[in-house]
């Protein structure tokens, strides 16, 4: 038997794996990825960047409609449904993370569910659970080839690159595709792939994850008519996203030798509206605000001297002064700050009102960041040390190796859907919120998925 070529066997695996080969583990943790990318989406209805995107996708209808998360009376053909919700997930920069480092999920969920709506034979909840695995996997496989995206990126963001041929994969699988027409589905996707991280920090990046979840759903239904790409996309046309791109085949699902790559690396589920960086400063920012009252009483802005913040070296999350929401969700600076002066980082704390406060402003002239040589740019090595230093010439200092919520130290069940009761009820009303925790809750025994998209047009 001839041995298959890198896009072939993805075509093959995506056409053949079965609902019997999702684990437990597997479920569990994509039922919570789920439901946290739910939550997220809905509070990001309230944003701006939303609401542009809306606006412009409403100019554009179809006679397959499908629902717009947190809107009761407006629906959207199915790709431009996918890509206004996809934004809404990244609006805030609230979603999941993996490692390597992408955002699994909102380049994934909103396809699969705009597509399931439009589908005449609606899926059942298991078979809509199946497609948005695959889509996780095919993002962990293609990331997994490069040694270079196990860092912080720093040429494109990571969601736009795997995230598309995520999209194209559930797409695919829900279509029914052939093995062939999924490996044209990626090759249709690649060639929508690919942002850079230059608009990192503005209001274009959701874009990244709207544009994913859009442009692999268009891919998969495109190949479906029979479109074309080249057939060995993957086996060395991917590379231009990773100079030390190395792929391997897809494992025969039918051989007994397949695993999801879930099943081994969690993902990290993020406690505020911000770059995951930010977490691990702060964590350490709190801790360190902790031992200063603990010696010198109130956090008094007037008794600190200096701020330093020893994190890892990158070059976009690196932002003195912040002017703008999106700034501030990329700023070590900013989150640190905020979180001494505070005694916490919250969903209000990114208001241009919070932003734009003098003691804020105060603070932040007296914060100087430094990169040990030691503190690698990995979401899985790195670090963040926060030194307080006053007047008096005393320091306080606090590190953050591990946040709670990554995928070393997840949240427990209950602060998860705590999560996303408060993200969800700004929309939903409490028959919603309730009813989408149950369903996805019980996703792989409904025998169709209808309900989720019921619940998500149920506001307040």
């Amino acid at each position: 038997m001839l041995r298959k070529g890198i896009t072939e066997s993805f075509g093959a695996a995506i056409h053949a794996l079965s609902a019997t080969q999702l684990t437990d583990g597997v479920i569990n943790r994509s039922k919570r990825m789920m439901l946290d990318t739910l939550g997220v989406g809905l509070l990001g209805t309230r944003t701006a960047v939303f609401n542009k995107a809306l606006k412009y996708s409403q100019l554009f209808q179809g006679e397959e409609k499908s629902s717009v998360w947190g809107k009761s009376q407006i629906s959207l053909p199915p790709h431009y449904a996918a890509f206004v919700n996809g934004i809404a997930v990244h609006s805030m920069d609230f979603d999941d993370t993996w490692h390597p480092a992408t955002h699994p999920s909102g380049a994934v969920l909103p396809a699969v569910l705009a597509l399931a709506e439009a589908l005449p034979s609606r899926p059942s909840g298991l078979e809509l659970l199946l497609a948005f695995n695959i889509g996780i996997e095919v993002q962990g496989r293609l990331m997994r080839f490069s040694r270079e995206a196990y860092n912080i990126p720093e040429r494109f963001h990571p969601p736009s690159v795997v995230g598309v041929m995520g999209s194209a994969a559930a797409s695919a699988k829900l279509l029914g595709l052939s093995p062939a027409q999924c490996s044209h589905a990626l090759a249709v996707a690649a060639s929508s792939a690919g942002a850079p991280l230059a608009n990192a920090a503005t209001q274009t990046k959701p874009l990244h994850i709207g544009n994913a979840a859009r442009r692999g759903l268009e891919a998969a239904q495109l190949a479906q008519m029979g479109l074309e790409g080249n057939s060995a996309i993957l086996d060395y046309g991917f590379g231009v996203y990773y100079k030390d791109y190395n792929p391997s085949a897809m494992a025969d699902s039918g051989a007994g030798g397949f695993k999801w790559i879930l099943e081994d690396q969690d993902v990290a589920f993020k406690r505020i509206p911000a770059h995951l960086g930010m977490h691990w400063v702060v964590d350490a920012a709190l801790a360190a605000r902790t031992k200063f009252e603990s010696t010198a009483g109130d956090f008094d802005l007037n008794q600190i001297r200096h701020v330093t913040l020893r994190v890892p070296p990158s070059k976009y999350i690196d932002c003195p002064l912040p002017a703008t929401e999106h700034q501030a969700r990329h700023s070590f600076q900013f989150n640190a700050c905020s979180a001494l002066l505070d005694d916490k980082v919250t969903v209000a704390s990114f208001s241009t009102a919070q932003i734009n406060r003098p003691a804020l402003r105060e603070l932040l002239s007296k914060v100087k960041v430094e990169t040990p040589g030691d503190n690698q740019p990995s979401f899985d090595k790195m670090y963040c040390e926060v030194e307080i230093e006053n007047y008096q010439g005393q320091s306080y200092t606090a590190r953050c190796d591990t946040f709670y919520g990554h995928w070393r130290k997840p949240l427990s069940h209950e602060d998860l859907v705590e999560k996303f009761m408060v993200n969800a009820s700004t929309v939903l009303c409490s028959e919603g919120v309730e009813g989408l925790i149950d369903a996805i809750g019980n996703i792989e025994r409904e025998e169709e998925c209808s309900s989720l998209g019921s619940y998500l047009r149920m506001t307040t």
